[in-house]
């Protein structure tokens, strides 16, 4: 019962604010409320002390009539002040002006002129204040439709967002020896990047990591399609060489020529200790050797993948051990600028990873990221991806073949 009561009560909640809201803003006397701190009331002082200013100027100079500065507070009143006080003021102009000129004696105007001179001079001040109120309500309004296509496009722009974090994989892999974390950070609200862990075996995990040439929606639908050919190859075929070959057939089908996709895609066997990698086009992943702390790049071997009808590729490979990382990420890190035009770099991206090897997968994908976000003081240019892959073997055993 309470889950029906609940939603109606917060619905009568929402109409009632709505209507105090629209109460109070025909209370206001401001066309719209604005964030301003000063007095909603000011505006129509001003104006309406302008009218009597230039009524009693008109009183005070006798060579001629200043009747049509009425245009200028009126105006100014018409821009800012409600339609009903717009119009008011008009009213007020008129009465000022005979008010000053019944005391006005140095005048002698025939009574059929006078009529006429202030019938035309209302006519005028109205059609002055029907003009400019009509402009304003025409931009206000295109204003609003403004507004309601931006809030749509951002509607659209968060539920693109929602399903490319689909194609993104739910939590880590459960496998055994590895310690694996990742993040994609879109420069936009979508992104052109792409990453994934594709257990196999028990023993054997497949990493693949992206980046579609461009930013925004466009990189963003030819990522998903990226995504989902990866992981029906992974599942059909575990041959790495002939992924790439039909992924580059596929996706060249389905894209123009200035899209193509830089992917590496890599296999690590915990039982065997190894990695076998192709790398298309993609920035060098980096491998932390504990042994030798020293740092080795899994450079790229072929043209990045939709770039080319044929995709000729090599397979290569490396040796793992206890403690070894490895770093993989997208060019929005390493391409990340400062104040100076200086990019981060793959030689501070390495600092970082030597720095903190020892730590969790976890907290060295924070560390690279923080790392290249204070560099670019948090603007970055581009998507950023990481994902680093800790291995855990047990050092009692030897490796299996």
């Amino acid at each position: 019962m309470s889950d029906l009561v609940h939603p109606a009560l917060r619905e009568s909640r929402r109409r009632e604010l709505r209507a105090l809201r629209e109460s109070s803003a025909s209370l206001s006397l401001l066309r719209k409320d604005g964030t301003s701190k000063r007095p909603a009331w000011l505006p129509f002082v001003l104006v309406f002390a302008a009218i009597v200013a230039v009524a009693y100027a008109d009183h005070m100079v006798v060579s001629l009539s200043l009747a049509y500065l009425y245009t200028l507070p009126l105006t100014v009143g018409a821009i800012f002040l409600r339609k009903e006080l717009s119009y008011g003021l008009i009213v007020a102009c008129i009465a000022f002006h005979y008010l000053f000129h019944y005391f006005d004696s140095r005048r002698n105007i025939h009574l059929g002129l006078r009529i006429f001179h202030d019938l035309s001079a209302l006519l005028c001040l109205v059609f002055v204040v029907y003009v400019i109120q009509r402009y304003i309500e025409r931009q206000e309004s295109l204003v609003k439709t403004i507004e309601q296509q931006r809030d749509s496009l951002l509607k659209d722009v968060e539920l693109a967002a929602e399903v490319q974090r689909l194609f993104l994989p739910p939590g880590k892999p459960a496998i055994a020896g590895l310690e694996i974390a990742g993040l994609m950070q879109p420069a936009r609200g979508v992104g052109g990047d792409y990453y994934d862990y594709i257990s196999i075996d028990a023993h054997t995990t497949q990493i693949v990591i992206a980046d579609v040439a461009g930013k925004g929606v466009s990189a963003a639908l030819l990522m998903s399609a990226t995504a989902a050919a990866m992981r029906l190859e992974a599942n059909r075929d575990q041959d790495m060489l002939q992924q790439v070959q039909r992924l580059n057939t596929e996706i060249g089908a389905v894209s123009d020529p200035e899209k193509y996709v830089t992917l590496l895609v890599a296999k690590i066997d915990t039982n065997k200790r190894i990695i076998h990698y192709v790398n298309c086009g993609h920035n060098p992943a980096l491998l932390f050797r504990a042994k030798t702390g020293t740092l080795a790049r899994l450079d790229s071997s072929c043209p990045p993948i939709g770039l080319a009808p044929q995709e000729i590729c090599e397979l290569a490979m490396e040796d793992l051990v206890a403690g070894d990382v490895l770093v993989f990420y997208t060019d929005g890190v390493t391409e990340a600028e400062n104040q100076r035009g200086e990019e981060f770099g793959i030689e501070r991206l390495s600092a970082t990873v030597r720095r903190g090897f020892s730590m969790s997968t976890e907290d060295l994908m924070t560390s690279i990221y923080n790392a290249a976000a204070d560099f670019c003081g948090d603007d970055f240019n581009d998507d950023v991806t990481i994902l680093v892959v800790k291995c855990h073997f047990d050092s009692s055993s030897t490796p299996g073949f």
